[in-house]
C-alpha cells in the first residue's frame, strides 16, 4: 500500500506530539519526522537570538490543520507538486 503525503504544508494528523508542526514538516518534506524534531531541537538550543518554543508557538498558529484532503497517494504526489 502506498503512503499517503501531503501536497500543501498542514500540520500533521499522522505524527503528533504536541501539535503535529514537526510532523507536518516532516511529510512535507519526506524525511523522518524524529530528525525532523531531533534537528530543530538542536538548532534551537544552538540558537539564542530566537528561542524556539516561540516559533513553535508561531508555526502551531500559522500552519492549517491537515485534514483527509491534504494527503494525496504517493503515486500521485509529483503530479500534484
Amino acid at each position: 500500500m502506498a503512503q499517503a503525503k501531503l501536497y500543501k504544508l498542514h500540520r500533521s494528523r499522522h505524527h503528533r506530539m504536541i501539535a503535529g508542526v514537526m510532523g507536518g514538516i516532516a511529510e512535507y518534506l519526506g524525511w523522518s519526522p524524529t530528525m525532523v524534531r531531533l534537528l530543530f531541537v538542536i538548532i534551537s538550543v544552538a540558537s539564542a537570538a530566537v528561542p524556539g518554543v516561540l516559533i513553535y508557538f508561531i508555526l502551531w498558529i500559522v500552519m492549517p490543520k491537515a485534514t483527509a484532503n491534504s494527503y494525496v497517494p504517493e503515486a500521485d504526489y509529483q503530479q500534484v507538486r
